[in-house]
């Protein structure tokens, strides 16, 4: 058994301080050609998850600590909507749909606990929007 608590989260945002991205990973599976991928994902300010989508894949996010931004893009780069996750507010979390560009942006130093379907498939693949304003980051 593999316990979630403050001890792997502080573990986890100390690695996220020390990354050029600003963020790490805690896998819960075992390979990236596993069915079901979950996993801590430990954020910090000034880092963002790209603009992308996943064809064939719903993803949730659930706020472990911290506070994040979602948002939701259309198929010209606007957001159509967004979402302040944070247990303060009461927002835990968030379902995307397939197929729906979404965005991720720290607000400050978050965890998250994200799982989505296998196997991985780099962004790049999956396509990365275009975004043609930057008020995403507003």
């Amino acid at each position: 058994m593999e316990i979630i608590d403050n001890k792997l989260m502080n573990v986890l945002a100390e690695k996220a301080k020390k990354s050029p991205r600003l963020r790490k990973n805690h896998n819960f599976h075992q390979s990236l050609d596993e069915k079901c991928h979950r996993f801590l994902n430990a954020l910090e300010p000034g880092t963002e998850i790209a603009v992308h989508h996943h064809p064939t894949k719903d993803e949730t996010f659930v706020v472990l600590r911290g506070k994040v931004r979602v948002s939701i893009y259309n198929d010209n780069g606007e957001i159509t909507d967004t979402c302040i996750l944070s247990q303060e507010n009461g927002t835990y979390g968030v379902n995307i749909p397939k197929d729906t560009w979404h965005g991720v942006e720290c607000l400050e130093p978050a965890v998250l606990l994200e799982c989505k379907e296998g196997p991985f498939v780099e962004h790049e693949i999956d396509g990365i929007l275009e975004i043609k304003n930057d008020s995403h980051t507003k």
